[in-house]
């Protein structure tokens, strides 16, 4: 009856309150069972639960044929890595996929057959999961022997649809595509004409000896076209321009101005197009973001509303402040907003809320996340007064800095005088001497400061914790060199005994107090905002991260599968065994990774082995692989001239489109930080914590009350009163 029906609008209202609090859409079942399951679907065991299969599948390409399970990636002196048997990896991917297949039915029950047709998302999961199981039955088939494995490269799209922010990035970065695309043309514009320059300028003469840059460098087209996008990203600066200005200084004016052309204005350009349109596609998706929360809001007082013990005289609809209490109560959200709402409600007046009044309590979800800091002890004794103001006074922070000065300089005077000594040569008596007194000194600051702020207060900042952290690692690291190796006298050079040398123990400690030195961050505001900045980007913007790794995966799963086999040995006995073991032991995913990261700094580009037909694009850090790939180029003619295709596409969109959307954020960010550092509470007891939602707040609309009321009424399966 009309508790039962009270019930239902209770748990309506529950879900709908959580659904504004993720911004999650409310366009799903609200029938009792439906909502006890929409509960458990999105609780933190079952999250928990998709996350880890979504870990799990993403890491078995580390341990898939070709594994990367060596320490050294050198072909000439690493181990076979070992290899799964057939069928183990393949039934952690079974398990994988039931996981999948159980989410994506609850997904597809949730929001009903009707809302299922208009999700794609939901449509390419389904796709996705049949070709990777017919892939995964056509692998058993083979017992494992298959050249290509398509479901490899689909993997990461489990990352892309589980995360809802991911989702609206990569619909954000898809709309501003076609405004990339004008200054893309401009730029391929600019590569031709100046490649059909340098043909033509630097074209074979009778004298061969003397054409080294049509040599090395102008042969043919796809030589040029080479050549000159790899200036256009400076990895081969100045080199490509040395042959031809040794023989001419004007012809440096050539490379000048493709080099300002393109670097300086065209690419600074599409930063500047990929900076203003992504923001304005962001802040739309960012606008929808809070039309879900105050839809969700909004449909928690309607369904409220209806309940049983509602006035029936009102002229208007209206929410008792103690089913609102009830509800709260068994809501999943941020306890500080829970106890800021309710304590709004214990001190409001009135017995009932009207819409506005509801949607108002509900902003505090909106508002920046503070972080108060606890008070410091009171003492009661003059004498530990004095201590507790002098210990807790910024200038004793200030003279801490000083201190971790002179202990980096110190370290820095002795790496200096035994940079050129054998290290039977080292006497590490000064040094080791040195650092246990600053030790010392770090562990008294430590707990000075603690007497003076309190436990609970001095770990309440980071910083300090940080700096705490450091001191105790410390301070074990010289606990266990003195219990291994004695105190520090003249001539303390002892034999290697335990774990690590005493020059290995050594340096540890030195590096551990360089890096604490960082601690001088939060004393210069500048650098502070901006290190602040860097870990918003860290903790907010996890989506961009996302999508980077998806797009890591998949082009190094493409590289395995495209590579494989590629270089064959052509018999020079010499190499033969060390070739034939390269062979067998072929590069995995993680040195696949590896090969293809430095692209997206540029720093690998320039690095060409050529044979007679060949140019092979491979980053210098491989010093193994160089020499397999010099020694066997000519057995690569047809594939490197394709592999060029790969690494271009790689670059274009890792290093021109990522890298500058993610400086359009680092941008966005900062400026916001910057403007609002004057009107911020100068108070340090207080810490502000901000999300990419909050970052637009001051420029979003307020979606009207006719907007939510209309989506509301087109809600596929709830039913209001009025």
């Amino acid at each position: 009856g009309a508790g039962a029906e009270n019930d239902l609008y209770i748990n309506q209202a529950i879900v709908f309150i959580e659904d504004a609090i993720q911004y999650r859409s409310i366009n799903h079942r609200v029938d009792s069972k439906s909502l006890w399951l929409y509960r458990w679907y999105y609780s933190r065991t079952c999250q928990w639960i998709l996350s880890l299969t979504i870990t799990v599948i993403l890491a078995l390409a580390f341990i898939e044929e070709p594994s990367s399970l060596t320490i050294t990636s050198d072909v000439r002196y690493r181990l076979p890595a070992w290899n799964p048997p057939c069928g183990l990896t393949e039934s952690i991917e079974l398990l994988c996929f039931l996981v999948f297949v159980v989410d994506v039915s609850v997904k597809s029950y949730l929001i009903g057959w009707k809302e299922f047709w208009k999700n794609k998302w939901l449509m390419a999961y389904i796709l996705t999961l049949i070709v990777s199981l017919a892939d995964w039955i056509v692998s058993l088939s083979f017992f494992c022997k298959e050249g290509v494995r398509i479901r490899r490269i689909l993997r990461p799209f489990f990352l892309l649809q589980n995360s809802s922010m991911m989702k609206k990035t990569l619909k954000s970065i898809n709309s501003t595509l076609p405004e990339m695309a004008s200054v893309v043309l401009l730029l391929a514009v600019h590569l031709s004409l100046f490649t059909m320059f340098a043909m033509l300028l630097f074209a074979r003469t009778k004298g061969n000896q003397q054409d080294k840059e049509w040599v090395v460098y102008f042969r043919n087209l796809p030589d040029s076209l080479t050549s000159l996008l790899v200036l256009l990203t400076t990895a081969n600066n100045p080199d490509v321009m040395i042959p031809a200005y040794s023989k001419n200084r004007a012809y440096s004016i050539f490379f000048i101005l493709f080099t300002v052309l393109g670097n300086l204005f065209l690419m600074n350009l599409l930063t500047a197009i990929i900076y203003n349109q992504f923001r304005g596609y962001l802040l739309k998706s960012v606008q929808s973001s809070l039309f879900r929360r105050r839809l969700g809001i909004r449909a928690a007082f309607e369904v409220l509303s209806s309940l049983k013990e509602a006035p029936a005289s009102a002229q208007q609809a209206c929410v008792s402040v103690g089913a609102l209490l009830q509800v709260l109560q068994k809501a999943e959200m941020d306890s500080r907003c829970k106890q800021v709402i309710m304590r709004s409600l214990k001190i409001c007046s009135c017995d009932q809320l009207s819409a506005a009044q509801f949607q108002k309590l509900f902003e505090e979800l909106d508002k920046d996340g503070i972080k108060q800091h606890p008070p410091s002890p009171e003492y009661q004794s003059h004498f530990m007064q004095k201590m507790q103001f002098a210990f807790g006074h910024p200038y004793f922070g200030y003279l801490g800095n000083v201190v971790a000065l002179a202990n980096i300089i110190s370290i820095c005077m002795f790496l200096v005088m035994d940079a050129d000594k054998q290290l039977s040569e080292r006497d590490d008596f000064f040094l080791g001497a040195i650092n246990c007194f600053f030790i010392l000194y770090y562990l008294l600051e430590v707990l000075l400061k603690i007497l003076a702020m309190g436990l609970k207060r001095y770990l309440s900042y980071p910083s300090n914790r940080f700096d705490g952290l450091l001191t105790v690692i410390l301070l074990i690291l010289e606990i266990a060199t003195f219990a291994v190796y004695g105190f520090p006298h003249s001539g303390w050079r002892p034999e290697f005994m335990g774990l690590l040398s005493l020059w290995d123990m050594v340096r540890l400690v030195n590096m551990l107090i360089v890096f604490r030195f960082l601690r001088i961050i939060p004393n210069m505001k500048f650098m502070a905002l901006v290190v602040t900045t860097l870990l918003d980007l860290v903790k907010n913007l996890r989506a961009f991260a996302g999508i980077l790794v998806v797009v890591f995966y998949a082009f190094a799963i493409t590289g395995i599968m495209l590579f494989k086999g590629a270089v064959v040995p052509l018999g020079n006995a010499r190499y033969s065994n060390f070739l034939q073991g390269a062979q067998n032991s072929k590069a995995g995913f993680t040195g696949s990774c590896v090969h293809i990261r430095p692209v997206i700094s540029c720093k690998s580009s320039n690095v060409i082995f050529q044979g007679k037909k060949c140019d092979l694009m491979v980053p210098a850090h491989f010093q193994a692989e160089v020499i397999y790939c010099l020694l066997y180029v000519l057995s690569v003619h047809l594939v490197c001239r394709w592999a060029k295709i790969y690494f271009v596409a790689w670059w274009l969109i890792s290093s021109v489109i990522w890298v500058n959307l993610f400086v359009a954020l680092l941008l966005e960010n900062f400026i916001h930080k910057w403007d609002r550092r004057c009107q911020q509470e100068s108070v340090s007891d207080i810490e502000y914590q901000r999300t990419v939602e909050l970052m637009f707040r001051d420029v979003l609309e307020e979606p009207t009350e006719e907007e939510l009321m209309e989506k509301l009424h087109q809600h596929p399966h709830l039913q209001l009163c009025r």
